[in-house]
C-alpha cells in the first residue's frame, strides 16, 4: 500500500481527521483539499498528531477548473469526498449553497475523474438523511429513499450521480450510506457533542440549562473512527457497491442524553412535556437541560436505524464501539478540555 496517494475533501472534519490518521498508518500519501476561504482550523488533525504529515492543497468544488487543476496536479489514486454543507438545521436556510456544494459538487468532482483521471478509486460520504422519512425498518442499500432536508435531497443527487458514473463510464466509484457517527473530534455544532460539552460545562461549572430540540427522535450511532475504516475497506474491494454504514441499534436523543450525564454523575428526573419539558439534576433540583422549539426541524427525521448486514458479509466490516462507550470518551474528552479551559471545536 505504500506510495499510493489518497486526496481527501474536507480533511479538516471529523472524519477527515481520523481517515487521514488511518491512510498514513498504512502508507499513503495524504493530501487534503480546504478552500481558501476556510475559517475551518487543524484542530482534530493536531489533536491526531497527524498535521505535520499532511499536505494540503486549495480547492473550491464550485469551480470546475480548480477541481480539474487539482486533480491532474496531484494524481490521486484514491479520492475521498468528504466536503459537504453538512449542518442540516442550516440546509434550510442556505439551500441553494447546499445543494451547489453537497450536491453539484461531487458532480464537479466526478467529471474531474472520468476526464483527468479515470483510473482513480473514488468514495462519496452519503448519509442515512437520504432515508429521512423511513420507508423501512432496519433501512438497507435497498431501502427507498425519503430525504426530509435539503441537505439529504443534495446529498441523494450526489449518491445517484455516482451510481450513474459508474455504470456508464465504469469508473471505480462507491458512496458510503454512513448514518450517525460521532467522536471527541466531532464539532459542537452538531447535537452529541453539545450534549456532552454541555453536561462537562454544568457538572465542572454549573453552567446550563443544555437547549435541546425533540427529545424523542431516533438514531443510530457509532464511532466515526470506526466509519472511515469502513469507507478505506470500500475502496478496496471489487465488485464496486455502495454500503450501509450502521450499528443497527438505535436509541432516542433523550437517551443520549441521559447517557452523557451519567458520565458525568448526574441523575436526572424528566419533569413536563413536549416543548415544556425539562430535565432536573436530582442532587440539586437545578434545571440540566430544557426544550426549545427553536432547535425542531422544519420536517423531522423520526427515526434511523440501518442495517450492515452486507458491509459485515462483503467487507468483514463490524462497529467496535458501543453508544455508551462512545458517549464516556467524548464526556471525557469534554471534560479535561473544560477543566483545562480548552475546548476544541468552536
Amino acid at each position: 500500500m505504500a506510495n499510493k496517494t489518497a486526496l481527501i475533501t474536507g480533511i479538516t472534519g471529523q472524519d477527515g481527521a481520523y481517515l487521514s490518521k488511518l491512510l498514513l498508518d498504512k502508507g499513503y500519501r495524504v493530501v487534503g483539499s480546504m478552500r481558501r476561504t476556510s475559517g475551518i482550523g487543524t484542530w482534530r488533525l493536531q489533536d491526531l498528531q497527524v498535521l505535520d504529515e499532511i499536505e494540503f492543497t486549495s480547492m473550491e468544488l464550485t469551480e470546475d477548473s480548480n477541481v480539474r487543476g487539482v486533480l491532474e496536479k496531484i494524481k490521486p489514486d484514491e479520492i475521498y469526498n468528504l466536503a459537504a454543507q453538512s449542518f442540516v438545521g442550516d440546509s434550510f436556510t442556505q439551500p441553494i449553497y447546499t445543494t451547489q456544494v453537497t450536491g453539484i459538487g461531487a458532480l464537479r468532482l466526478l467529471e474531474g475523474v472520468r476526464t483527468v483521471v479515470p483510473t482513480a478509486k473514488f468514495y462519496q460520504a452519503s448519509t442515512s438523511e437520504m432515508f429521512g422519512k423511513v420507508q423501512q425498518v432496519p433501512q438497507s442499500e435497498k431501502t427507498a429513499f425519503y430525504p426530509r432536508s435539503p441537505y439529504g435531497v443534495a446529498k441523494l443527487f450526489a449518491h445517484w450521480t455516482v451510481v450513474n458514473y459508474r455504470e456508464a463510464y465504469g469508473l471505480h466509484c462507491c458512496s458510503g450510506i454512513l448514518f450517525n457517527h460521532e467522536s471527541p473530534l466531532r464539532g459542537v455544532e452538531f447535537l452529541p457533542r453539545k450534549v456532552t460539552l454541555g453536561m462537562a460545562k454544568y457538572a465542572l461549572r454549573g453552567e446550563g440549562p443544555l437547549r435541546v430540540g425533540n427529545l424523542e427522535a431516533k438514531r443510530d450511532w457509532g464511532h466515526a473512527r470506526d466509519y472511515v475504516d469502513a469507507m478505506w475497506r470500500m475502496l478496496q474491494t471489487t465488485p464496486v457497491m455502495d454500503f450501509v454504514v450502521a450499528t443497527g441499534r438505535t436509541h432516542t436523543v433523550r437517551d443520549f442524553v441521559e447517557m452523557a450525564a451519567s458520565a458525568c454523575g448526574i441523575s436526572l428526573d424528566w419533569q413536563g412535556t413536549g416543548h415544556n419539558e425539562m430535565a432536573i439534576d436530582r442532587a440539586t433540583g437545578n434545571v440540566v437541560v430544557s426544550v426549545d422549539p427553536a432547535f425542531y426541524r422544519p420536517s423531522e427525521v423520526d427515526l434511523l436505524v440501518g442495517d450492515p448486514s452486507l458491509a459485515k458479509e462483503v467487507l468483514d466490516w463490524s462497529p467496535t464501539v458501543r453508544l455508551e462507550d462512545l458517549v464516556s470518551e467524548m464526556v471525557e474528552a469534554d471534560m479535561h478540555r473544560v477543566s483545562s479551559n480548552h475546548v476544541s471545536g468552536f
